[in-house]
């Protein structure tokens, strides 16, 4: 699949993008190089490869899920304007 000057120049629009007249062949040139690939990748039989979470095989360092801060809540809400039933009470901001 290819595309051309005024499909670019339809996809700025809609994207509310200013392109400049002498960039739109490169956009052109490197979107339908852009789709190309992605044709190409579609032909590619996956058939019994298994989806991958990350393609590299990283490991996060994760923190324990602990507590670490004492409860406030009293002590927040006594110099909150408003609170009712234990919950901050807010304006209403949409009519």
């Amino acid at each position: 699949m290819s595309i051309d000057r005024s499909d670019v120049e339809r996809i700025a629009h809609l994207a509310r993008l200013a392109l400049d007249e002498q960039d739109i062949p490169a956009y052109t040139k490197n979107l339908s190089s852009i789709l190309h690939l992605v044709d190409e990748m579609q032909q590619i039989n996956t058939d019994g490869v298994e989806p991958l979470a990350h393609p590299l095989d990283a490991v996060q360092r994760l923190r324990v899920d602990e507590v670490s801060e004492s409860d406030q809540r009293e002590k927040l809400q006594a110099v909150s304007p408003a609170v009712k039933n234990g919950l901050f009470l807010v304006p209403k901001v949409i009519e």
